[in-house]
């Protein structure tokens, strides 16, 4: 670990020229700069390399550059870990940026709260015009995991999440699938749940803005051009979670991107027989439905 450091902030990037810099103008205004930056290129093909070697040039905070083929968001996040010394680490999309003292935040709040217990901090997303994404946390709820929060609580909106480089290295890597770019991030996070919960904060740490491939027609496409991406993490879901809903939404999921990906074993893989196996006929007219929407909108690759 870099003992000088307490935090790094990565940011995986692909063919985002056009919005990482106001990305870099906000760390670069931050009011602590106990911070380094890692950037993971995923294989740009635009003039990101140059314009992160320019900020490198001019020396106004830490930066560390990283290219490699792409893979998607989740290789970019093995990358990642993989490359981090500091206690800390979250990461800030290409398309978002942090409020000026959430550096500041974020160190002070967990040199004063944190500890080995917790696997780090959850804090707020926002809006630009200071909406907050979601609710903020109850009073009441210092400490939580995601899932009891999301599942259990019915929290709502996304969170910035801040872990402990030590506990989020200690669990397995995001599996990487040939000709796929999409494994749920979810997958490590709900496996330090079983572990650790985190400490919960009404501090905005991020300000977001969402592009294009976040509406709907992202995510059926993501679901056609990742199917045994998805079918692994649906396994791996209807495993953890405690609500019936989500292993029957999961088993409906999982049955349809095994037909996609043309699994034959699918059934003989599966964790819940059973429940697939009554999955089979909503699982199918997902599948069906799923195609009627790529081909509808022309989602193809």
């Amino acid at each position: 670990m870099n003992s000088e450091l307490t935090l790094t902030i990565f940011t995986p990037a692909y063919n985002r020229a056009h919005t990482i810099g106001r990305t870099y103008e906000s760390l670069c205004c931050q009011t602590c700069k106990d911070f380094e930056w890692l950037v993971i290129d995923d294989g740009s093909t635009d003039n990101t390399r140059q314009l992160v070697e320019g900020w490198i040039a001019e020396n106004r905070i830490p930066i560390r550059y990283i290219y490699q083929e792409n893979q998607g968001m989740h290789g970019a996040h093995n990358t990642a870990y993989k490359n981090i010394h500091t206690e800390l680490n979250t990461c800030i999309d290409s398309d978002d940026w942090m409020p000026d003292d959430a550096v500041e935040k974020i160190v002070s709040f967990w040199k004063q709260h944190g500890s080995e217990q917790y696997a780090g901090i959850i804090g707020l997303d926002a809006t630009e015009d200071g909406k907050v994404i979601g609710a903020k946390f109850p009073d009441d709820l210092l400490v939580t995991t995601l899932r009891d929060y999301y599942e259990e609580r019915g929290g709502s909106g996304d969170k910035k999440l801040v872990y402990r480089t030590d506990v989020i290295c200690n669990v397995p890597e995001y599996p990487l699938f040939d000709g796929e770019r999409y494994v749920g991030l979810a997958y490590k996070y709900h496996l330090i749940d079983v572990q650790y919960p985190l400490l919960t904060s009404n501090d905005v740490y991020v300000i977001v803005d969402y592009q294009d491939d976040g509406s709907s027609r992202g995510m059926w496409r993501q679901y056609w051009n990742n199917p045994k991406g998805f079918a692994f993490l649906r396994k791996f879901d209807m495993q953890q979670t405690h609500s019936w809903k989500r292993k029957v939404m999961d088993n409906i999921h999982y049955v349809s991107h095994s037909i996609r990906c043309r699994n034959v074993h699918f059934l003989q893989e599966s964790p819940m027989k059973w429940l697939t196996l009554l999955s089979l006929f909503p699982g199918v007219i997902l599948y069906l439905f799923n195609r009627r929407q790529v081909i509808k909108g022309n989602l193809y690759r």
